[in-house]
């Protein structure tokens, strides 16, 4: 089998051979942004939404990308061509690039590095869909827009790196954000909805939540099976005495959450309507309106 070829600076590499300076600043700061994006059925999963994100990012850290917005399109699509993806997860990136240890990036010494990395994710077995994830609610507080805008999907994720420790430290699958008001806001790599009497619900991203692409296409998908959806503040004590609740992102999709902190959701299974919803995605990946053809 072929080695995994990596678009990097221009150019198609072997993933042996895809490297970054130790200098860069992606590496030392963290100062760069991302976009995690999963291929279906042989086209890329709600693209040009992910590099309206993906520029909008650039432009919120004053970062000026190499290459159009249609010209990182095509290098999605080149890179799933390349590695022969028809399910799978691209990775793409892009670092500020400027050598040196100091923390002005010096843009004349190297500009921005772009890379897209195209394979394969498996966050959870199936089972886990049917079983649900065990959550616990971590200590930290989620980044506050004042300070680095969760909106903002850059390298910098230490503080959802650290909730995450603590979660599995606490032999849980992933860990619950709240904000410093004690509001929910998301988990450490997935948005969070619950469901109460029918209605769902899920956190407004100004409380400190990324406006997740997911995210984004379950909602739209909910309304159309003639669910209310709120984007409304709650807080713990709601998600606790919830029906149903479930997470949302590029590689988890939607999966349920049924233990919060040693308590069960519901009745401790997967809900109905998280299934229906689960259901009802999976379908819509199918579709040609939800991605760009690779």
């Amino acid at each position: 089998m072929s080695e995994q070829l990596v678009y990097l600076d221009g150019e198609f590499v072997p993933m042996s051979e895809a490297k970054i300076p130790v200098l860069d600043h992606g590496l030392l700061y963290g100062d760069g942004i991302f976009e995690g994006i999963r291929a279906y059925n042989g086209a890329v999963f709600k693209l040009d939404e992910h590099l309206k994100r993906f520029l909008s990012a650039a432009k919120a850290i004053h970062l000026t990308l190499p290459l159009t917005s249609e010209e990182i399109r095509e290098v999605v699509l080149e890179s799933c061509r390349k590695n022969n993806i028809v399910d799978g997860y691209i990775r793409l990136v892009c670092t500020r690039g400027a050598d040196g240890l100091g923390l002005y990036p010096n843009a004349k010494a190297h500009g921005p590095r772009l890379f897209c990395i195209a394979g394969q994710v498996a966050l959870y077995p199936e089972e886990a869909y049917r079983n649900g994830l065990k959550v616990v609610t971590s200590s930290l507080r989620r980044n506050k827009a004042t300070i680095v805008d969760p909106q903002i999907k850059s390298l910098n994720y230490l503080n959802n790196i650290l909730a995450s420790i603590e979660a599995h430290r606490s032999e849980a699958d992933e860990a619950l954000m709240l904000n410093e008001e004690g509001l929910v806001t998301e988990c450490t790599g997935d948005n969070i909805f619950m469901i109460k009497d029918g209605v769902i619900w899920t956190p407004p991203v100004y409380l400190g939540t990324l406006d997740g692409i997911t995210r984004q296409a379950v909602i739209a998908i909910a309304r159309d099976l003639g669910y209310p959806v709120k984007e409304e503040p709650f807080t713990h004590f709601n998600l606790l005495n919830c029906d149903e609740a479930f997470l949302t992102g590029t590689a988890a999709e939607i999966i349920a959450l049924t233990v919060l902190d040693g308590q069960n959701i519901g009745d401790g299974y997967a809900g109905e309507i998280t299934m229906k919803l689960l259901t009802a995605f999976r379908e819509y990946t199918k579709k040609p309106e939800s991605g760009v053809k690779i």
